[in-house]
């Protein structure tokens, strides 16, 4: 397959505002042993691209320093030791980052195929908050059957991702959200109750809800402003999983004797700094157990806006204006 000299980019001229977000020219990467390079053709906006272009998430020792952490696109050149992929195969990826631009070389066990019915944006819009959700919210937090959840930002990729499957996996959900709009939003996707933290305690809502009993787990991106109300929402051997922190990350006010009597547990993971082999082992349990019911038309990603590759600032703007209800796409090629 015959590819450019050259690619389009956005690169991060210095750390800073989402001014600094350029459009620019470079080499392809080259895919290394266990890799496969993507036309990429769509890419996802997530909250650690916003921090790595603040300087304040550095990408791991060995991956692209370009932003851009999910794809979706078409192979086109392999590395060695690559099975169970083709040039020509159209995926989505879990990308170390590089997502923003024309040419990303992946793991080719970080890439699953695109859902039955999906084009690019939709499949783009899946690897970042499914791989995180699905670690974490069940991996890790052990959610079941019967069980209930609470999940914080229930607008946002994460949050609805979170909202979806939990419901498909007969849990109870109740989210929280800014405002009364995105409260119904939340609500339309399938949350039990949506709690507008603006206006209400959620830590009261959640002791009404469940008749003072609590939650059986708790999916927190905020952190330290939420820790100690958090732990107070959970029930007799509830998970609090910290996936974020966007209220900091030290805490104050924790109660340690309520850990120990209640039996709780505070958990919680980042998916960057995984290796390889573990995020084989999540996309293999996702093609397993969610993609099905993506191509049922189950439990899809709900699109914000999509914009061109050149308008990654605005993209970045949208992020941190916080006003979207689902993902923010960059569409970056034609199909």
């Amino acid at each position: 397959m015959s590819l450019p000299g050259t690619m389009r980019l956005i690169e991060v001229s210095a750390p800073g505002e989402p001014e600094v977000l350029q459009l620019a020219t470079g080499p392809l990467p080259s895919p290394r042993p266990g890799e496969v390079l993507l036309r990429v053709l769509a890419a996802g906006v997530n909250r650690p691209d916003v921090q790595q272009r603040r300087g304040l998430y550095p990408p791991p020792p060995g991956a692209s320093p370009l932003l851009g952490l999910e794809v979706a696109g078409e192979v086109v050149a392999l590395g060695d030791n690559v099975a169970g992929l083709s040039l020509g195969d159209r995926v989505c990826a879990l990308a170390n980052g590089g997502g923003y631009a024309e040419y990303c070389a992946v793991p080719a066990t970080q890439c699953l195929p695109w859902p039955k019915g999906y084009d690019a944006l939709r499949a783009a819009a899946l690897p970042e908050t499914y791989f995180t959700v699905w670690a974490n919210l069940f991996q890790i937090g052990q959610l079941a059957k019967g069980e209930s959840v609470l999940v914080h930002g229930g607008s946002s990729g994460i949050g609805v991702t979170a909202t979806k499957l939990a419901k498909a996996f007969g849990a109870t959900v109740y989210v929280t959200a800014g405002s009364e709009e995105k409260c119904e939003a939340c609500r339309g996707f399938g949350a039990d109750a949506a709690i507008n933290y603006r206006s209400a305690s959620f830590e009261e809502e959640i002791k009404r809800l469940t008749d003072g009993r609590g939650v059986d787990v708790v999916l927190d991106m905020v952190g330290a402003d939420y820790a100690a109300a958090n732990l107070r929402c959970l029930a007799p051997r509830g998970r609090l999983v910290v996936i974020g922190f966007m209220g900091g990350r030290m805490a104050d006010g924790i109660d340690l004797a309520r850990i120990a009597t209640r039996r709780l547990v505070i958990t919680g993971s980042t998916m960057r700094p995984r290796t390889a082999e573990e995020k084989g082992g999540i996309a293999a349990e996702l093609r397993a157990q969610v993609w099905p019911l993506l191509e049922r038309g189950e439990c899809g990603p709900e699109i914000h806006e999509v914009l061109p590759l050149a308008e990654a600032a605005a993209a970045h703007r949208l992020m941190e204006d916080s006003r979207h209800i689902g993902k923010i796409m960059l569409r970056v090629s034609p199909e």
